[in-house]
């Protein structure tokens, strides 16, 4: 079942109106950052909202910004997703936000579209099933985009990116962590572990970042460090890593001082609040250059 409604578009467009944009908006502030630079680009946008995922404000960010449509579809209803653009002239999407990837393990009821993708998996990793949704979704003459083509200011900037410099300590907590975190992330694992005094004290998985950051901070105290990293071959179209504000909030709990994040492939999403953010509670934010 879905439900929708429109807020200042018609299925019919002016001449030279561009071709509306598909976003599949997950959970985060991510889908909203997107919705709002497609409108700032004259583009309407369909937006398929994952039901118990997608934050509700995007309805009001819709009605709010005109020349949107919002389609709220259960998480497993691939059919109806590829339907709903596929009825709205929709030949590129943007896939934003996170589905926590446990949901596949409980209880999801797949239609019959998602289940013919399930069924021929070898493993169920984030990069096998999200690539297996995007061939088929090109199948249907639906095209994934790089999910930070319209956000491409937010990318994080190599260097040091807080006022604080990092120490040689930090620095060579985030020298050691770099060779683990690639490894882990190649393996389509998770994008982040964090690390006190070259010890590896966490590694990311289903859980997220944040839960990481804090049970690292449980097992170690203070003085931990996050190294946050794209898969060496990081597809852009989706699972791009992320930080925003609340990153800074889970490491100031639990009592992290410093994080490396990769320059040109992590989305900061606050933008500069997040540095902000860091500034005010002492954090060191570096972004990494990878050769």
């Amino acid at each position: 079942m879905s439900s929708s409604h429109t807020s200042g578009s018609t299925e019919h467009r002016a001449p030279g109106t561009k071709h509306p944009i598909g976003l599949i908006a997950g959970n985060g502030t991510f889908p909203q950052l997107v919705l709002r630079a497609a409108r700032a680009l004259g583009h309407e946008v369909v937006i398929v909202a994952i039901k118990d995922e997608a934050f509700p404000v995007i309805d009001n960010l819709a009605a709010e910004l005109g020349g949107c449509r919002v389609h709220w579809i259960s998480l497993g209803h691939l059919g109806r997703c590829i339907s709903t653009l596929r009825d709205a002239g929709v030949s590129q999407a943007v896939m934003a936000g996170q589905v926590k990837h446990v949901k596949l393990f409980s209880g999801v009821m797949p239609d019959l579209t998602l289940l013919s993708v399930l069924t021929k998996l070898r493993s169920k990793n984030t990069d096998a099933l999200i690539s297996a949704v995007a061939d088929v979704l090109a199948e249907h003459g639906i095209t994934l985009m790089n999910s930070t083509a319209l956000l491409s200011p937010l990318l994080a900037k190599p260097g040091q990116l807080s006022s604080r410099a990092p120490s040689e300590g930090m620095r060579s907590d985030f020298e050691f962590g770099y060779r683990i975190a690639d490894s882990v992330a190649g393996l389509d694992i998770g994008q982040t572990i964090v690390v006190k005094d070259r010890a590896v004290v966490a590694v990311e998985a289903m859980e997220g970042t944040d839960a990481a950051i804090e049970r690292a901070g449980r097992l170690a105290g203070a003085g931990t460090r996050v190294v946050k990293v794209a898969k060496p071959s990081q597809d852009m179209r989706f699972d791009v890593p992320v930080v925003g504000v609340a990153t800074i909030r889970a490491m100031q709990a639990a009592g992290a001082d410093g994080i490396s994040i990769d320059a040109g492939k992590t989305l900061i999403l606050d933008g500069d609040p997040f540095l902000h953010a860091a500034d005010a509670a002492g954090i060191v934010v570096v972004g990494r250059e990878r050769s």
